[in-house]
C-alpha cells in the first residue's frame, strides 16, 4: 500500500457506488442518498481477488472520471468513534491491489448539500483498468469467480439495490439480462 494521507473529515461519510450500498463492513450512524459530479459507475476494473483470479480475473465496478458524468450512489455516514477503524477496513477492502485511489471529494448528500465524502475510484493507469464493450463485460462476468464469489452475484445484488433505492442503472439492468442469459446456456 502506499502512503496515505490521514482523513481527518468529521462526520466522516463514505460514498458508496457498488458493493458498499449493500455491504458496507462498516458501522453506520445513517445513510442518504448522493451525487458525486464528475465521476461514472462503471465495470473498468480487473478483479483478480474478490470476484475472479490472475488466471481468470473478474470485472468489478469503479468510479471512472467522466466531466460531464454524475455518479448515483448513496452516502454513510460512519458511527462517531468508529472512524479509524472504518478508515483500516475500507482500505484493507478497497486498497487490496492499488487499482483504486483513496480520494476525498464533493458530494451533493440528499438533504444536507455539499458535503466530503471518503470515495475510492479507479486509478486509469493501473494494470487493472479496462474499458470492454457491454457483451464483453457479460461473457466475463457470467464465468468469473473469486475469493467473494461469483462475479454475477456481485453484478445482480448491485443492480438489486440500485433498483430499490430508485437509482436504477440501466447498463447494469442490460447486464444483468444478458449475463442471466450466458449462464442459461450452460
Amino acid at each position: 500500500m502506499t502512503d496515505l494521507s490521514p482523513i481527518t473529515t468529521r462526520p466522516l461519510w463514505v460514498f458508496g457506488y457498488g458493493s458498499l450500498i449493500w455491504n458496507p463492513g462498516f458501522d453506520v450512524a445513517e445513510h442518504r442518498l448522493a451525487r458525486l459530479p464528475g465521476w461514472h459507475r462503471s465495470f473498468c476494473m480487473r478483479s483478480i481477488h474478490h470476484r475472479g483470479t490472475d488466471a481468470n480475473p473478474g470485472l468489478v465496478l469503479a468510479l471512472d472520471a467522466a466531466g460531464d458524468a454524475v455518479c448515483h450512489g448513496v452516502a454513510f455516514r460512519v458511527l462517531d468513534g468508529s472512524e479509524e477503524e472504518t478508515i483500516a477496513g475500507l482500505r484493507e477492502r478497497e486498497l487490496i491491489s492499488s487499482a483504486y485511489l483513496e480520494r476525498e471529494l464533493e458530494a451533493e448528500i440528499d438533504g444536507l448539500g455539499r458535503r466530503s465524502v471518503l470515495t475510492y475510484v479507479v486509478d486509469p493507469r493501473h494494470v487493472q483498468y479496462c474499458a470492454l464493450a457491454r457483451e464483453e463485460q457479460a461473457q466475463i462476468i457470467a464465468r468469473a469467480v473469486g475469493g467473494r464469489g461469483p462475479n454475477h452475484e456481485y453484478l445482480r445484488n448491485t443492480a438489486k439495490h440500485l433498483n430499490e433505492l430508485g437509482l436504477a442503472d440501466a447498463e447494469l439492468d442490460w447486464l444483468v439480462a444478458r449475463v442471466q442469459s450466458i449462464r442459461s446456456e450452460f
